[in-house]
């Protein structure tokens, strides 16, 4: 499923966009959209600053009465927001400063189906190559994207479970570690150490049979006959990776 919101003061062109996108949605019925309509900017400031909302894909209007499309842009990525953004307008005035809140694309109106579904086909794909190396997860009650290469390991606290990652930030998650290995289980870097953990290979400095050593300096010490099962991932996780 794609989070698609739609941001225009005007009905009229709200209508036409969704309608475009629902011919794009037949066309390919692998795609499923899920849309959401904003008859401003602060409609949908609101929604991603309160109510978690990460839409993969915004389409927004430039110019609106209350707030300018570049400032809400503006707003949304000083929130850390990485939703990508396609301006549509009815002037290329604005078009330098759209690329420096990194929208993806700026395009004029009238926009037709000839223009918007290819630049669709690359947004698709791109989102599908980057889904396959992020989490999607609910921290401290925001939904938050993580880079898998960030993971460092993951350690059981009794009902909470705390995700380490390598710029130190520590996230306590509301799942089972098992439901947190099921997410993981499908990257060859990710393997459990005993009950307690799960971890990065690409993220160990070295190994012992007593222990692992992670690049942030965390040690974990290895449970009775684990040392021979995880030094054999180990290697087969590099000579593929080198391979």
């Amino acid at each position: 499923m794609y989070l698609i919101a739609l941001c225009d003061d005007e009905t009229t062109e709200l209508n036409k966009t969704e309608q475009m996108l629902n011919r794009y949605e037949k066309k390919y019925p692998e795609m499923d959209f899920m849309i959401e309509l904003f008859k401003n900017a602060d409609e949908l400031l609101y929604m991603v600053s309160k109510k978690a909302y990460m839409p993969d894909l915004i389409l927004m209007d430039i110019y609106m009465p209350e707030k300018m499309g570049i400032d809400a842009a503006k707003e949304l990525r000083n929130m850390g927001n990485q939703s990508r953004i396609i301006f549509l307008t009815t002037s290329k005035e604005h078009a330098l400063e759209a690329f420096g809140v990194d929208a993806v694309q700026y395009l004029v109106k009238p926009v037709s189906e000839e223009v918007l579904f290819p630049i669709l086909d690359r947004f698709l794909k791109e989102v599908e190559e980057e889904r396959r190396r992020y989490l999607l997860l609910q921290i401290e009650g925001r939904i938050q994207r993580v880079a898998l290469n960030d993971i460092v390991y993951c350690e059981a606290q009794k009902k909470m479970q705390c995700m380490y990652l390598a710029d130190g930030t520590k996230c306590l998650l509301r799942r089972t570690m098992t439901e947190i290995y099921e997410m993981l289980s499908c990257y060859p870097e990710f393997v459990r150490v005993g009950v307690a953990y799960i971890v990065n290979l690409g993220q160990i400095d070295s190994l012992s049979a007593q222990d692992i050593c992670l690049n942030t300096g965390k040690k974990i010490y290895l449970p009775r006959g684990a040392y021979k099962i995880l030094k054999e991932k180990y290697f087969r996780y590099y000579c593929e990776e080198e391979g």
